[in-house]
């Protein structure tokens, strides 16, 4: 199946056909995705916390998601693939901000960007749209500004914050962004963000009123065992397969059963007595 591209995600806002997105951080994860048929494939920085034990997102280095999103780019060939912009990689200073962005696409080949903020990114997300690359923008919860927001809190509960969050969306919407991220935010603000803007507005925690849906592998195939949002629907439990399969190995090594053995390697039949005349003489 051919890889869908921006303007078909314009056309299937258009028709009314969901967007269904998933993050992956390895190759044999985004062979999966693909094989499922998911439509886009954010490699993000939740990999802080899903692949490195991190207590957020905040130490992640750019090189970190360049490995990853090359990793994943193998994977999922023919899949829209989303680089994330790491805490730093883009907040200092426009120049940097093009730059890093820039690498996503030339050294491991992402369709796109995602970076997080509202007003205040203005700046950036117009010149790297400028420099003709396809940006995602994520406002809601944003996890590398999370300090701010008194933690890994909800957004938008309240009119004034709801209408912060519209604001946001409407400026950076205006700066260039061709698709939109929506985080923890209550589904009625969502919706009026989804039916304002001719973008595609994704959700992760935001109601089923947007263009499409979010979740972090990690937390549908239940192997991140931390902690689980509310927004999360596990599909799997495979924390407990292969928990469960490690114990059996562990119980097998101990006792002996294993390797059996059909799971060795026979010397050549034509070399068997030479090896047993060798020994009797060794």
């Amino acid at each position: 199946m051919p890889k869908k591209m921006i303007h078909e995600f314009y056309e299937m806002k258009r028709k009314g056909e969901k967007i269904a997105y998933l993050t992956s951080y390895d190759y044999p994860t985004a062979q999966f995705a693909e094989a499922a048929g998911m439509d886009m494939i954010l490699v993000g920085d939740s990999l802080g916390m899903c692949v490195y034990g991190y207590p957020g997102t905040i130490p992640v280095k750019m090189d970190q998601m360049i490995y990853h999103a090359e990793a994943v780019r193998r994977g999922a060939p023919n899949t829209f693939v989303v680089g994330d912009m790491p805490f730093l990689s883009y907040q200092s200073s426009v120049e940097k901000a093009v730059e890093n962005a820039g690498r996503f696409l030339k050294e491991a080949g992402c369709d796109a960007i995602k970076l997080e903020g509202g007003r205040r990114v203005v700046p950036q997300i117009r010149a790297i749209v400028d420099s003709g690359i396809v940006v995602m923008g994520h406002i809601g919860l944003t996890p590398q500004s999370s300090g701010q927001l008194g933690g890994h809190k909800a957004q938008g509960r309240t009119l004034s914050s709801a209408q912060a969050l519209i604001e946001d969306a409407k400026a950076i919407h205006e700066a260039g962004i061709h698709m939109l991220l929506l985080e923890a935010i209550p589904p009625e603000v969502a919706g009026y963000i989804t039916k304002m803007l001719p973008i595609p507005v994704l959700s992760i925690g935001a109601g089923a009123e947007c263009d499409g849906q979010l979740l972090i592998v990690s937390d549908l195939i239940g192997q991140f065992q931390a902690f689980t949002p509310k927004f999360v629907k596990k599909y799997a439990n495979v924390a407990e397969v292969i928990t469960g399969a490690m114990k059996a190995y562990v119980a097998d090594v101990k006792a002996g059963k294993f390797p059996e053995p059909a799971h060795t390697y026979s010397m050549l039949k034509e070399e068997r007595p030479k090896w047993d005349e060798w020994v009797k003489k060794a």
